[in-house]
C-alpha cells in the first residue's frame, strides 16, 4: 500500500488517527511542500522540501560510519552559515553511488537554487540570490542503487509551486509521511518554551525503523525552531542533547550510512541574544529541545521493525557514564535478551550474560536486577521475593523496564530498544521485493 495521508488515516492496520499526534502548526520563516516523484511507483509522497524564505541558521550531526552517503558528503562540503532549503527523498539512500550520486546532488541543488531565486524575485521585497551551497539534502532507502536524479529534478518546479507559506497539522503530517521507508507511523513532536520572556516553538519530525544503532544518531531527524540562535549555539545544544536521546536508542545494532540530525533556526522569534549555552535564560529552551529529541527517538524505537515491545534499560550507579552506557547496550543489542522478551519469557540469565560480556568490572555481590518493580536479583543472588510467574505476567505488557543496579559509583545511563520478533526477519528478507 502506498503511504499517503489518505491511506494512513483510513488504514485499519495502523489504527492511528490524526488527533493522536501533536498539534504542530505554523512556524514563522518555514515553508513545506511534498510531492510524489514516483520513486516507489505506488503514488505515495516520497519527496519533501523545507524552504526558509530568509534563510535559516543550522547545525547537523552525521553518522560516524566509515561509509557515508553522497548527500552527507555534499552537506559537509557546503561551507555556508545559512541554508534556504532542505530536500529529503525516500526510497534511495544515495550511498555507494560514487561520482554519479554526488553529481546528482550538485545538479539538483543547482535546479532548486535557480527556481527558488525566481520565487524570491516574485514574492519578496528584498529578494536574495540563492546558490547551490545554500541547499542541503537528506536521503533514505536502499544502499547501492543508482540515484534517480532525473525523476527528482523533474519534480522540483512542482515542489516549489506547492510551497505553502502557512503550515498546519495536515502539512506536517504529509511531510513526516513523505520521508518514511519501512516505518509504519509518522514521527512528529513539539514543545513550546521561552528564551527569557520570548515565546518559542520547537517542532520536529523523524524517520527510522530498522538499521538503528547509535553512532552519532541513527535516523533522519529534523528540528525546526523560530528561536534566534547562532549556528555555534545550535551546534553545542545539539551535540549536548544527542547523547541521551538519539544516541541512547537501538533497534537492531546496525548503524546507517545516512544518519543525520539537523536543527534549523528561522530567527523569527526575536529573543535576546544568546552568547553561551550555559546562560540561565536558555535553560527552558535546552530542556524543551531535549524533550523533542527524546520524543522522536522513542518513537523510532517504538516503531522498530516488527517490534511488539518498547524496552527501557536503566543502568544505575556505575563508576562512569561510559561504563553504564556500555552495559546498557550490551543488554539492548543482545538477540537472546530481545527474543526472550518477545516470547514473554523472564529468562533473566540472558541479562546476566549480557552484563558479563560488556567488558565492565562487576562486583557480583552488589549487583541487583529488576523487571519493573519486580526484584529478580538482589546483591548478587536471586531475590528471596522473586516470583517467575509474576515476572512472566509483567512481560506481557507492551512497555518493559529493566533496571540494573551495579552499585560501584553514582553514574547512570538509560537506553531504549525493542524486542526481536519473527516479523523483523520477514520485513528485512522482503525489504527490496
Amino acid at each position: 500500500m502506498g503511504i499517503n495521508l489518505s491511506n494512513f488515516l483510513s488504514s485499519k492496520s495502523n489504527d492511528q488517527k490524526m488527533n493522536e499526534f501533536q498539534d504542530l502548526d505554523h512556524l514563522d520563516g518555514l515553508s513545506i511542500s511534498t510531492v510524489c516523484a514516483n520513486l516507489y511507483q505506488t503514488g505515495r509522497d516520497d519527496l519533501v522540501m523545507f524552504y526558509f524564505r530568509e534563510g535559516a541558521n543550522f547545525a547537523s550531526v552525521y553518522t560516524n560510519s566509515k561509509i557515508v552517503s553522497e548527500n552527507i558528503k555534499w552537506n559537509l562540503n557546503q561551507k555556508t552559515k545559512k541554508v534556504f532549503s532542505l530536500l529529503v527523498n525516500a526510497k534511495n539512500a544515495n550511498s555507494f553511488t560514487g561520482d554519479h550520486g554526488y553529481q546528482s546532488m550538485q545538479n539538483i541543488a543547482l535546479a532548486i537554487s535557480q527556481e527558488l531565486t525566481k520565487k524570491q524575485k516574485d514574492d519578496e521585497d528584498n529578494p536574495e540570490k540563492i546558490v547551490p551551497k545554500n541547499i542541503i539534502f537528506g536521503c533514505t532507502g536502499t544502499i547501492g542503487e543508482k540515484f534517480p536524479v532525473e525523476k527528482i529534478k523533474l519534480k522540483i518546479p512542482e515542489l516549489i509551486k506547492k510551497i505553502k507559506y502557512t503550515q498546519n497539522k495536515y502539512i506536517w503530517m504529509k511531510a513526516a509521511l513523505g520521508i518514511m521507508t519501512t516505518d509504519t507511523k509518522p514521527k512528529l513532536a513539539m514543545e513550546e518554551c521561552t528564551i527569557g520572556t520570548t515565546p518559542i516553538k520547537i517542532y520536529g519530525i523523524a524517520k527510522g525503523s530498522g538499521m538503528i544503532h547509535p553512532n552519532m544518531a541513527t535516523t533522519l531527524g529534523y528540528i525546526f525552531t523560530d528561536a534566534d540562535l547562532s549556528n555555534e549555539i545550535l551546534k553545542k545544544l545539539l551535540k549536548k542533547n544527542i547523547e541521551t536521546t538519539f544516541n541512547a536508542i537501538t533497534c537492531d545494532g546496525d548503524t546507517s550510512t545516512n544518519d543525520m540530525i539537523t536543527i534549523f533556526s528561522t530567527r523569527k522569534a526575536k529573543n535576546a541574544k544568546i552568547n553561551n549555552i550555559t546562560e540561565k535564560r536558555l535553560k527552558n529552551f535546552d530542556e524543551a529541545l531535549k524533550g523533542v529529541l527524546l520524543s522522536l527517538a522513542k518513537r523510532v524505537v517504538a516503531d522498530g521493525e516488527g517490534a511488539s515491545k518498547f524496552i527501557t534499560i536503566k543502568i544505575l550507579n556505575c563508576k562512569t557514564e561510559k561504563e553504564a552506557k556500555q552495559i546498557a547496550f550490551s543488554i539492548a543489542n543482545s538477540p537472546l535478551v530481545k527474543t526472550a522478551i518477545a516470547g514473554e519469557d523472564p529468562n533473566w540469565g540472558r541479562i546476566i550474560m549480557a552484563i558479563g560480556k560488556s567488558d565492565s568490572e562487576i562486583n557480583l555481590k552488589k549487583l541487583s536486577i529488576k523487571f519493573g518493580e519486580i526484584s529478580v536479583v538482589n546483591n548478587g543472588k536471586i531475590s528471596n521475593h522473586y516470583d517467575e510467574q509474576q515476572a512472566a505476567e509483567y512481560l506481557k505488557n507492551s512497555n518493559i523496564e529493566i533496571n540494573v543496579d551495579v552499585s560501584s559509583g553514582n553514574k547512570d545511563f538509560t537506553a531504549y530498544t525493542m524486542d526481536l520478533t519473527k516479523k523483523y526477519i520477514e520485513i528485512n528478507s522482503d525489504y527490496r521485493s
